[in-house]
């Protein structure tokens, strides 16, 4: 199943920006933020860096990889989002395999997904309290996105506690996972060439895309 058809276009975009969100200050006063909170203030603050950058932006868009390396991959929980795109496949590779697979998965969601910070203008985003207590290790956050003239777009942050710190593994969508909507590809990949054949996919995916 390719993702295109299981999640629309601008609901993709959407997500991209929330976990582009993320930001390095993880810790307030010595304690683990909670994790609405968390995500709420550094959302603020990637905005504040879109709109103070615009005119940057628009002249150098490739800025907006600065954005992604300070914001998203130190925060993501990147072997537990591959895990959950390779499903059952995951097992079955090779340790060198699943490192590039990481590696590869990691640059698709970045590549596909970065201009979409520079797309997302005037919608407002509301996140929902959790129960959270010290002992509170994988929540699912829940949100929305207000659109001017515009239904709002229910969305929930998967997220976990990795090496103390909150980490994102997964965002869905209106109850769609962005992450598993590509098992579906990659597994047909895998069905016709194994692993190896579905990373030289990835690769020239990627190479595409970045031209």
């Amino acid at each position: 199943m390719n993702i295109s058809k299981t999640i629309l276009p601008a609901y993709l975009m959407l997500a991209a920006l929330m976990v582009a969100s993320l930001n390095p200050q993880l810790a307030v006063a010595g304690a683990i933020e909670s994790p609405e909170v968390f995500l709420e203030r550094t959302t603020e603050q990637v905005l504040k860096i879109l709109r103070d950058d615009q005119e940057q932006l628009k002249k150098e868009p490739d800025l907006v990889y600065k954005i992604i390396d300070d914001y998203i991959l130190p925060h993501l929980d990147d072997v537990t989002m591959a895990k959950l795109a390779l499903g059952k496949s995951w097992r079955d590779a090779t340790n060198e395999q699943k490192l590039a697979f990481v590696d590869e998965f990691r640059n698709l969601l970045v590549r596909t997904y970065s201009k979409s910070l520079l797309e997302f203008k005037d919608q407002q985003i509301r996140y929902f309290p959790v129960n959270f207590t010290a002992d509170t290790n994988r929540t699912s956050v829940k949100a929305e996105v207000i659109q001017p003239g515009g239904p709002s777009i229910p969305m929930a942050y998967r997220m976990r506690i990795k090496d103390n710190a909150w980490k994102v593994y997964d965002i869905q969508i209106d109850g769609i996972s962005l992450v598993t909507s590509y098992r579906g590809t990659f597994t047909q990949e895998i069905r016709k060439s194994g692993i190896d054949g579905l990373l030289k996919y990835l690769r020239d995916k990627n190479s595409k895309l970045s031209t």
